[in-house]
C-alpha cells in the first residue's frame, strides 16, 4: 500500500484526513478521532536501518496501537516491527511497502477501535 492509498483509505473508511502537528514537518502525518482527538495512526518516513534492517532505504511507515494480547501475532514476515519512536508495549510499526494491504486495513481498524472514546452505560460503567 502506498502512503497515498493509506490516506485515501483513512478518508473513506474513517472520515479522517491527515493532520500535520509538528512545526516545519510536512511529511509526518497523524490521524485522529474527531471526538477525543486521540491518534490512531501516525505516518512517517523512516530508514529501514532504524527498524533493525540492513538498508538505508527510507520508506513510509505507519505506527498503530494494538492491545497487548495481539503482540506476537504478527512479525517481520508481515512487514510489522516493534514501533519506531513510540512505546513498544502498545504500538507497532507497519512498513507500508512491505505489509499486505489486508493486514494493514485489519490493524488500522484495531488501532482505531482501541483508541476510540469509551462509552458510558446507563449504570455508569465504562464500555467500548
Amino acid at each position: 500500500m502506498t502512503k497515498r492509498e493509506f490516506f485515501e483509505y483513512c478518508a473513506s473508511a474513517y472520515s479522517t484526513l491527515p493532520d500535520y502537528p509538528f512545526d516545519e514537518d510536512f511529511e509526518t502525518a497523524v490521524f485522529r478521532h474527531a471526538d477525543n482527538r486521540k491518534w490512531y495512526a501516525i505516518v512517517m518516513k523512516v530508514s529501514r536501518r532504524k527498524l533493525g534492517l540492513d538498508s538505508d532505504e527510507v520508506i513510509d511507515v505507519v505506527n498503530l496501537k494494538l492491545p497487548t494480547e495481539m503482540f506476537g501475532s504478527f512479525g517481520a514476515a508481515d512487514g510489522i516491527y516493534p514501533a519506531y519512536h513510540m512505546n513498544k508495549l502498545h504500538w507497532v510499526s507497519v512498513l507500508l511497502p512491505d505489509a499486505p494491504d489486508d493486514i494493514i486495513r485489519f490493524l488500522l481498524k484495531v488501532s482505531f477501535d482501541v483508541t476510540s472514546a469509551r462509552k458510558r452505560s446507563k449504570k455508569g460503567k465504562t464500555k467500548r
